[in-house]
C-alpha cells in the first residue's frame, strides 16, 4: 500500500517545524527571515508507508515531487543499504529546526531618493509624450547625453601618453589641484601667489562638501552651518551624515517667485556669531535665483560684521551665464576682503563629468601655514574616507585647462550649451505668454539663470504634471531646462498652464504663487 500525503504549510513566525506521522502529516514551517530567502523551501513531501509504519521522509530543494518505492525491493527486518529501513515500527517521528532571526531585522527601508528616484518612473513609463526634467543633466536638442568634443580629445591625449593607473596622492592630482584653484580664483590671485588656499581633489561636489563637513565637526564643534530654504536636496543630507547642525535662511519668496532678500540678510544677522553660511555661487539650485551683484557685497558685509564663515557650493561655473569669470564673481568678491572661507567645486556640469566624480574642496586660509596645516588635516579625513582619489577625471580637467587649444574650445562648448537653455528658457516664455489668457506673470522664468527653473507650482500641480503630462520633475515645482528641447515648449506649456489653473481645486486652501 502506497499513500502519498502533500505537505500543507502555514506560515507562523513562532512555530518549529514538526513532521507528526500517525496515518497523516501535518508540518508547520516557521517564516523565514531575509537573511534565509535564498533559502529554498520544500513544496511537496512524499510520504510512503509501507505495511504498518515503515517510512522515508524525502525534502528537495525547491520543489519535491511525489516519490513511489517499489515494495518488492523493500525487505523489512533485513540490513540493507537504507539504514531508515528497520523492522521495528513506530507511529510518531517528530524534528524540531530552530530558526535564527536576522541580526538585520531592525533595518527599516530607507525611502527613494527624491531627485534619482524621478529618473526611475521616467523610465518605467511608456507614453511617448514623456518627459524627464528632473535630474540636472544636459541634453541635446535630441533630448540625447552629450559628451563634449574637448573631453574626446583629452581622453585621446591620454591614450596617446601612455598614462597608467597607478594610485594618486591622498590629495589627488597635483595638476588638476593646481588648474581648478587657479579657474576658480584667477590664475594671478594674491591667495594663489601667496600659497592661502589648501586645494584637494574631492569626489566631486558631493565628496568635497562631505569632506568639508567633516572637518567642521572635528575642528569647530558645536558650529552651525546656514542653509538656504530652498536648497539642493542633498545638503542636509550631507551635514546630518557628518553630524553638523544646521538650519535655515530665508532666501525665496513664493509670493514674487524671487529672492527674499531682506529675509536673507535678516536671517545672517541673527545667527550665531562665527556660523558658516552655505552659498552657491552661482545658478542657485533649484530656484534658479541669483542675488545680483550690488546684492552679494551687501551679503559679505554682513557676513564679515558678524564674523562668519562663508561656505560656497559652486557647482555650474562656466555653465550659468556661459563665462568661467563672470560665474566665480561671487567668490572672488570674498577672497578679495581677505576672508576665511571654504569653496566646494564639481566638473560634472560644465565639462558634462557626471560618471567622473571629480571635483575639489578649497579651503581660503589668512596665511600659507594655515593652508599647510588645513591641508594635512583634510588628507588625513579622506585617507580613511576613501583613501585616494578617482585618477581619468582629474586628468581631463587637467588636459583641458592645460592646453590652450582645448580650454579656448571647451569655454566655446560650455558657451553653446548655456546657451541652449537660454534659448529653451525663452521659448518656455514665450510659449507660456501665447497660450495662458489669465494674465498671469511668467516673467519670473526669464530671471532665473542657469539650467533650473522654479516653477512655483506646488506638489498638487507637480503631480498632475505628472501624472496627467507625464512630465517628471523633483515635487518642489523644479524643473531641469538642461532636459528640454525646442520642440517640447508648446506641450511643457500646455502641462504647465493646466497644472497651474486645475490642480489647485484639489487644495482646501490654494497655495499662493
Amino acid at each position: 500500500m502506497t499513500i502519498i500525503a502533500p505537505l500543507k504549510t502555514k506560515l507562523d513566525k513562532t512555530s518549529d517545524i514538526s513532521f507528526c506521522l500517525d496515518k497523516s502529516l501535518y508540518l508547520l514551517t516557521q517564516s523565514r527571515s531575509d537573511r534565509f530567502r535564498n533559502c529554498a523551501v520544500p513544496t511537496k513531501l512524499s510520504l510512503v508507508i509501507d505495511s504498518m509504519a515503515s517510512s522515508m521522509l524525502s525534502l528537495g530543494s525547491t520543489s519535491l515531487l511525489p516519490r513511489e518505492i517499489n515494495k518488492d525491493k523493500l525487505k523489512l527486518g533485513t540490513s540493507g543499504s537504507n539504514p531508515f529501513l528497520k523492522a521495528k515500527c513506530f507511529s510518531r517521528v517528530t524534528m524540531s529546526v530552530a530558526v535564527k532571526p536576522s541580526r538585520f531585522e531592525g533595518i527599516t527601508m530607507a525611502p527613494p531618493d527624491p531627485i534619482l528616484g524621478v529618473s526611475e518612473a521616467f523610465k518605467a513609463d511608456t507614453n511617448e509624450l514623456k518627459l524627464n526634467l528632473g535630474v540636472g543633466a544636459y541634453r541635446t536638442e535630441e533630448l540625447q547625453p552629450y559628451v563634449l568634443n574637448v573631453v574626446k580629445k583629452a581622453e585621446n591625449l591620454m591614450l596617446e601618453r601612455g598614462d597608467n593607473k597607478e594610485y594618486l596622492p591622498i590629495e589627488g592630482l597635483a595638476a588638476f589641484n593646481k588648474a581648478t584653484a587657479e579657474l576658480l580664483f584667477g590664475a594671478g590671485h594674491p591667495v594663489i601667489k601667496e600659497q592661502k588656499v589648501a586645494t584637494i581633489q574631492g569626489l566631486s561636489g558631493t565628496g568635497s562638501l562631505r569632506l568639508a563637513a567633516a572637518l567642521i565637526e572635528r575642528y569647530f564643534p558645536g558650529a552651525k552651518v546656514l542653509i538656504s530654504a530652498p536648497t539642493w536636496g542633498n545638503h542636509k543630507n550631507i551635514f546630518n551624515d557628518a553630524k553638523v547642525p544646521w538650519s535655515e535662511y530665508r532666501y525665496y519668496d513664493p509670493k514674487t517667485i524671487g529672492l527674499d532678500f531682506e529675509g536673507m540678510i535678516a536671517d545672517i544677522k541673527e545667527a550665531p556669531e562665527g556660523s558658516f553660511i552655505l552659498l552657491h555661487g552661482c545658478a542657485h539650485n533649484p530656484t534658479g535665483i541669483d542675488p545680483t551683484p550690488e546684492q552679494w557685497v551687501k551679503i559679505a558685509d554682513v557676513i564679515q560684521e558678524k564674523n562668519h564663515i562663508p561656505f560656497f557650493d559652486v557647482a555650474y561655473q562656466g555653465f550659468a551665464s556661459g563665462s568661467l569669470d563672470e560665474d566665480a564673481a561671487s567668490v572672488r568678491l570674498f577672497a578679495e576682503r581677505g576672508m576665511e572661507f571654504f569653496v566646494a567645486q564639481s566638473y560634472s556640469k560644465n565639462l558634462g563629468l557626471y560618471a567622473e566624480r571629480i571635483g575639489a574642496i578649497n579651503v581660503v586660509c589668512s596665511s600659507a601655514d594655515a593652508a599647510t596645516r588645513v591641508k594635512s588635516q583634510l588628507k588625513r579625513i579622506a585617507r580613511p574616507m576613501y583613501s585616494n582619489p578617482p585618477v581619468h577625471g582629474a586628468r581631463i580637467v587637467a588636459n583641458v585647462v592645460g592646453d590652450a587649444a582645448m580650454f579656448n574650445e571647451w569655454k566655446a562648448e560650455m558657451e553653446m550649451m548655456a546657451g541652449r537653455i537660454k534659448t529653451v528658457r525663452q521659448q518656455l516664455y514665450d510659449s507660456l505668454v501665447s497660450k495662458d489668457k489669465s494674465g498671469k506673470d511668467w516673467s519670473f522664468i526669464l530671471k532665473q539663470i542657469g539650467m533650473f527653473s522654479f516653477t512655483g507650482l506646488n506638489k498638487a500641480q507637480s503631480d498632475n504634471m505628472t501624472d496627467k503630462w507625464h512630465v517628471y520633475m523633483t515635487k518642489d515645482g523644479r524643473i531641469s531646462l538642461a532636459g528640454l528641447s525646442m520642440a517640447k515648449c508648446e506641450y511643457l506649456a500646455d502641462a504647465i498652464i493646466d497644472s497651474y489653473h486645475n490642480a489647485l481645486l484639489y487644495w482646501e486652501t490654494p497655495i499662493e504663487l
